[in-house]
């Protein structure tokens, strides 16, 4: 199964500072702002959802598209994907900008000042998936996540006019998306990825009720953070789908989504019941709950079974061995 994933890529800049903001902020000088923090700690993390999707795919083995825009400094974040198995012959590269980069400073009462540098991703919109079928031989499917709206919109109106199946995944973009660009986004959609927050604004947004959204979509699922994953089809009874068990401390949930999906639509594209998919969702999910960063997991096909076994029983880890 082909599947392509369309979506952010972006670099993370997470620094550390070792005092506290308030204490370098003048209340009546508020105006005036001008502050510098010397650093202890810098930590680079490649992310960006449709390159964390794809990193998880590409682990268990699917080969994804990495469809997105990126600048003329994506060549060693380029390698690295291919490395771990991405297809990233359909990124577009900027002439004119650097890759999307998230700049954040931390301070010990792990307050945040932080930035966001759209750069290339803007340009998503100037790609078109056709030309990218046709140079594969087709896609089987295609996961729109949170990128420039204006692509995102684009990308389910090229999907529904070629008939290619297609996942919507609004994600954070929902709360810069109108009513009438959410309702295009996900018209038609075979699956409906939202966390239960994005549900309810999904829901606000479209004007849609729940069940005048499942009537749009094949499939949504709805993930639930501690508490797992809902599976709703229209007249069926919506499955419940635990969280997977975790071992030791949570390090980091940042990502932790992207891996559920990239799991999730692993286990889609082997044939294998929605039930069992989210099952590897999660499994894959709490990986990445237990590294530090989105792409800094190592999962193996032990590894994962294992997890398998000890959350969902010996049947669903002999079910998934033969695909991992």
């Amino acid at each position: 199964m082909r599947i392509a994933v369309a979506g952010s890529i972006a670099t993370d800049h997470l620094m550390t500072f070792q005092g506290r903001f308030a204490e370098q902020i003048i209340p009546d000088q508020i105006q005036r702002l001008s502050l510098s923090f010397l650093i202890d700690e810098l930590d680079v993390r490649r992310g960006g959802v449709a390159a964390n999707i794809c990193f998880g795919m590409g682990v268990l083995g699917l080969g994804p598209v990495l469809v997105g825009a990126a600048g003329a400094d994506f060549e060693e974040y380029r390698a690295w994907l291919d490395r771990h198995g991405v297809d990233t012959s359909a990124v577009r590269i900027s002439e004119l900008r650097h890759t999307a980069r998230f700049i954040c400073t931390t301070d010990l009462d792990q307050n945040q000042i932080a930035s966001f540098y759209a750069g290339a991703m803007a340009e998503a919109r100037n790609i078109e998936l056709k030309p990218i079928a046709d140079r594969l031989g087709g896609l089987d499917l295609v996961l729109i996540g949170a990128d420039d709206p204006d692509a995102m919109v684009r990308h389910s109106e090229e999907c529904r006019t070629l008939g290619t199946p297609f996942a919507a995944d609004p994600s954070q973009q929902l709360a810069r998306m109108e009513g009438p660009r959410v309702r295009g986004l996900i018209e038609g959609a075979d699956l409906l990825f939202c966390n239960d927050y994005e549900k309810a604004l999904a829901e606000q947004k479209t004007g849609w009720s729940e069940a005048e959204v499942l009537d749009r979509v094949g499939t949504r699922i709805t993930t639930l953070g501690a508490k797992g994953v809902r599976i709703d089809r229209v007249g069926e009874p919506a499955v419940h789908v635990p969280a997977a068990v975790v071992v030791g401390d949570p390090v980091d949930p940042t990502g932790v989504g992207d891996a559920f999906r990239a799991g999730f639509l692993a286990a889609h594209s082997w044939g294998l019941p929605l039930e069992r998919a989210a099952q590897v969702g999660n499994a894959t999910a709490v990986h990445c709950l237990e590294a530090d960063g989105p792409q800094e997991y190592r999962m193996t096909a032990e590894s994962l079974l294992d997890r398998l076994e000890r959350s969902y029983g010996a049947e669903a880890a002999r079910e998934i061995a033969p695909f991992v």
